[in-house]
């Protein structure tokens, strides 16, 4: 018999987004699971969504920015506008028992999810920075609502499926999530430091959205998922490690305390992820090509240079201290990105004010929204004035 299940989408524009809604078509062409998606957020690509909406017909749809044009929609389809459109989205349509595919990029996914939860939906999670930010308010309030997150970043998601084969806390001795390197795996520290946008975005594996593309170039990306790992799998920062393996194609493995090791292989193909979260824990029939065996030779393993990629040690630094460091950690390196995409500072200049906003901005307990946000308001402020001779030194007050 064929069962649905209600499907809300946010960021669906994006990457994750899109290959989402492709892998819907594929599950309601090939399985006995299909979807009903109602309800589409966006940031700001108003014809994309509006496509999107004309396409699948859900009960309402979500756009951020309120200048974007949204192109005529059919008659029912309620709009939400603003930035907080999103939250609202999912509190009008969102039941008990949903799935939501939360893939917002950056800070501003962090209400959405939260929302998500307290209407009782299971999270299907590619917004890292929900976790990084926030974890201790997410994942304790999924405990208290019995909801679950399950992971869509590949890393995440392969070694939630190795932690099948064991328990976590008694038979784990750590889990190593692997890295492609990005695009400057073999450069030097000098070509690092002044690498232009063109270069941080020609990703030699995973074609992204230009903020992930270049979290990955700086490596700060892995410090995300470090810390997103802690608080998914419940381990401290002594049994997460990383390790570069270019291919892409052990996506993480997991030691045990015997010594045996469980890896997770497949195409560096976001569908596959993707689909898993949203059969989790099922398994369904192929939505990519598989790995052609006759062609894999060798698999390659390398162990980061900290020294090229300084961003990858703050996640340990960030698991350690805990309370607000991840949010000043995200926020700062938010800001200092979109610095660099905005051409006010050099690339290596990226780790360097992250790791400075760290270090100036003390950690508080994260006990409500209300700690994340000021958290993060302060690192964007660091930033700010770290770059920007002609504004006011950052002070420890302006957390408040």
């Amino acid at each position: 018999m064929r069962s649905t299940r209600r499907l809300i989408v946010l960021g669906s524009t994006g990457s994750i987004g899109e290959n989402t809604l492709t892998v819907v078509r594929h599950l309601a062409r090939e399985e006995s699971i299909a979807f009903e998606v109602v309800g589409l957020a966006a940031a700001r690509n108003g014809a994309a969504l509006a496509a999107q909406a004309r396409e699948l017909g859900p009960l309402a749809v979500a756009l951020a920015d309120v200048n974007a044009a949204l192109p005529d929609l059919p008659t029912g389809i309620r709009i939400h506008r603003g930035p907080t459109a999103a939250v609202e989205l999912v509190k009008e349509t969102a039941r008990p028992g949903d799935l939501v595919l939360a893939a917002i990029v950056g800070s501003a996914g962090i209400a959405p999810v939260l929302a998500a939860i307290e209407m009782g939906c299971d999270i299907a999670l590619a917004n890292k920075e929900a976790l990084v930010a926030a974890g201790a308010i997410v994942t304790a309030r999924a405990r208290e609502r019995g909801v679950r997150i399950i992971p869509v970043d590949s890393e995440h998601s392969a070694i939630a499926q190795c932690l099948r084969s064991g328990d976590p806390a008694a038979e784990v001795r750590r889990i190593v999530l692997t890295a492609s390197g990005g695009p400057f795996r073999q450069a030097s520290v000098e070509t690092i430091e002044r690498a232009t946008l063109a270069d941080a975005l020609k990703h030699p594996t995973w074609t992204m959205g230009q903020k992930v593309t270049i979290d990955s170039a700086t490596m700060m990306n892995k410090a995300l998922e470090i810390v997103e790992a802690h608080w998914l799998f419940g381990l401290d920062a002594e049994r997460i490690d990383a390790i570069v393996h270019p291919a892409s194609i052990v996506h993480s493995f997991v030691e045990f305390v015997d010594g045996s090791v469980i890896a997770q292989m497949s195409p560096p193909d976001m569908r596959l992820p993707i689909q898993f979260a949203l059969t989790w824990p099922r398994r369904a029939p192929l939505c990519c090509t598989p790995l052609d065996w006759a062609s894999l030779r060798t698999l390659d393993f390398h162990p980061i240079d900290h020294q090229r990629f300084p961003a990858v040690a703050l996640a340990g630094q960030v698991i350690r201290a805990g309370g607000t460091s991840g949010a000043i950690l995200n926020g700062a390196n938010e800001a200092a990105v979109e610095a660099f995409v905005a051409g006010r500072i050099r690339f290596g200049q990226i780790s360097r004010l992250v790791a400075a906003a760290l270090a100036a901005i003390p950690a508080v307990p994260a006990l409500t929204l209300n700690d994340v946000s000021g958290a993060d308001s302060a690192a964007r402020a660091f930033v700010a004035s770290e770059i920007s001779p002609n504004l006011p030194k950052w002070r420890c007050s302006t957390q408040a």
